[in-house]
């Protein structure tokens, strides 16, 4: 009798102990799923902050490449783009892999993030990271960003709720660059092709879809609108379409 009432406590404890772990498991995917995973947010936050200060050194000595010597006070448009492209060709090619590129923005996303450089695992694990393989700002080329959607802060983790004409805005040395929103699309999590430029300027934000899973990847693509140089005149550009 007391083996069969031993037998029956440890059953009862058992089945409390699964039901408890399952509960708990239920509780943390709602929290996730609404929020985030708590303790890669930490981590990420220290890394943000660790960019910030580096970023803000990087552009305390930062200096704009001269386009030529006969540059006039007020240039074209024109001039201003050569000019920013050559700033982004010759920034782009300082970048490694893990530093901080510049400052992105998604109001829709409550984003306001440094953007890493690189999309590999240690890089996403401190923020939205620029893909190496593409451009910058400023060079009318494919610029991919990748980010996270549940863990290490998920600056991506609601890009499915954006909307065309939300604003993307990307800060960097040379300039301020502002991107609308224009389409999406999902893709099977091998197409490489996405990576492909097509001689325009176009952000690509991409994340895993859907959450919690790796399959596919969502696509949001948002096209410039308007660019404030470091030095010079604001410009707009005309309402570009995929």
């Amino acid at each position: 009798m007391r083996r069969r009432a031993d037998g029956r406590r440890v059953l009862r404890l058992v089945g409390a102990a699964l039901i408890i772990t399952g509960a708990s498991a239920i509780i943390w995917a709602i929290v996730v799923w609404q929020w985030q995973d708590p303790f890669t947010d930490v981590y990420t936050a220290y890394q943000q902050h660790k960019l910030a200060s580096r970023y803000k050194k990087r552009l305390a000595t930062y200096r704009l490449p001269v386009l030529h010597a006969t540059a006039t006070a007020k240039p074209s448009v024109a001039v201003e783009e050569r000019h920013i492209a050559l700033a982004a060709r010759r920034y782009r090619a300082t970048l490694t892999a893990g530093e901080p590129v510049g400052r992105i923005k998604v109001h829709r996303l409550g984003l306001n993030a440094i953007l890493v450089a690189g999309t590999d695992h240690d890089s996403l694990t401190k923020g939205p990271g620029w893909d190496r393989s593409t451009f910058l700002p400023g060079e009318s080329q494919l610029v991919y960003i990748a980010g996270h959607r549940t863990t290490y802060s998920a600056p991506f983790a609601h890009i499915d709720s954006l909307r065309p004409g939300d604003l993307v805005t990307i800060e960097v040395p040379y300039g301020t660059f502002t991107y609308a929103v224009r389409s999406h699309r999902v893709v099977p999590a091998d197409d490489l092709s996405q990576l492909e430029s097509h001689g325009r300027e176009v952000v690509a934000l991409q994340a895993c879809h859907p959450r919690f899973f790796a399959t596919h990847r969502y696509i949001a693509y948002a096209v410039p609108v308007r660019v404030v140089p470091r030095r010079g005149r604001p410009y707009t550009f005309g309402s570009g379409r995929l």
